[in-house]
């Protein structure tokens, strides 16, 4: 048999591709099984969801394969209507939802976190405020909320319920996000709000409004939730996550990525990142809002310890008809952090 005999500079060349092809099947066999996804979120312009914008804005989910769609409705629980309706492939969305939908009998459920605090505040206009002493107070009162259903509303109906009433006992209108959110309370078409930043920073700094719950800081989510409260995340439905795993998990490193970035990032930079159209008119008031809600930011995109039974309980104080059911509810159907866990390993 004739022998060929390569030159040793021309074997050495090949020895480092050899050894990298390995990797290079494993890569090509983590590229996501749909590369176009479709995800619905209720109120993108709110800080609530800003992990959500830094990762579609800085090309975070373009680096991971993915050209995703983003449909923005009024509030969460609109989001969530159309991951159940089949318009969406993803929502982005509180954790809450998840817990709600496993009550009735439609599991969904989240794998990577956006906020590991409410980041949501109850607030009244000055003239409403002086009268009210606590939530038993807010009987027959206005409310602007995102959308009915959805996580403003919630934290109104559970404060009500402290002060004795009933969810029939407050009224909540949809409001959405953003400029709509000042323009309710400055028209006096509601008499307080329950809703995200930046609008409530806005109307504070104007003096239009008295804050009676705040969940936007580590200190606030302590005091009324006892710890950490899992806010946005990422849901969908169990098939999505076993049927396209690689695609889930470049939505979690792209997240992850968005996560880590706000942990540093300046609130100028934050600023110059996000549409112009969210600073609502005022870029120093943005900026402030962003450095006050920060330390609610999720670091890794991971569910804290705890947190999970901090929002059962919420939930159970606010709905009776889910204190029915608690013992029923399992959470550990309602949430994995395997994604989160690789897109850390890999950041």
């Amino acid at each position: 048999m004739t022998k060929i005999h390569l030159p040793r500079r021309a074997v050495l060349a090949a020895v480092p591709a050899l050894v990298a092809a390995p990797h290079i099947v494993r890569a090509q066999g983590s590229k996501p099984e749909k590369s176009k996804v479709v995800l619905a979120v209720g109120g993108k312009s709110a800080l609530y969801y800003l992990p959500l914008t830094i990762a579609e804005r800085k090309g975070f989910f373009k680096d991971a394969g993915l050209d995703v769609e983003i449909n923005d409705f009024q509030g969460g629980s609109k989001s969530l209507e159309a991951l159940m309706g089949g318009s969406a492939d993803v929502t982005s969305g509180a954790y809450e939802h998840t817990i709600r939908m496993q009550q009735r009998g439609q599991p969904i459920k989240g794998f990577v976190l956006m906020g590991r605090g409410m980041q949501i505040a109850i607030g009244l206009r000055k003239e409403v405020a002086a009268k009210v002493k606590g939530p038993a107070d807010i009987k027959g009162l206005k409310f602007g909320v995102s959308a009915p259903g959805s996580s403003t509303h919630m934290l109104l109906l559970s404060w009500a319920a402290k002060g004795g009433l009933k969810a029939s006992d407050v009224v909540a209108i949809g409001v959405g996000a953003g400029a709509t959110v000042v323009a309710a309370i400055e028209k006096g078409q509601v008499d307080g709000v329950s809703q995200t930043d930046p609008a409530l920073t806005i109307l504070q700094d104007k003096g239009m409004i008295d804050i009676k719950v705040d969940t936007r800081t580590t200190k606030g989510n302590l005091e009324v939730f006892g710890g950490a409260f899992p806010a946005a995340c990422l849901y969908c439905q169990p098939a999505f996550l076993t049927k396209t795993p690689n695609t889930a998990q470049a939505l979690a490193t792209a997240i992850v990525r968005a996560d880590e970035w706000l942990q540093t990032a300046s609130p100028a930079d934050v600023a110059k990142t996000v549409p112009e159209a969210y600073l609502l008119g005022d870029r120093a008031i943005y900026e402030k809002s962003f450095a006050g809600v920060r330390e609610c930011i999720s670091p890794d995109g991971t569910m804290p310890a705890g947190a999970q039974d901090n929002c059962l309980k919420f939930l159970v104080d606010a709905d009776p008809k889910l204190a029915a059911d608690k013992d029923k509810i399992k959470l550990a159907d309602t949430w994995t952090n395997e994604f989160a866990e690789k897109a850390k390993k890999r950041s």
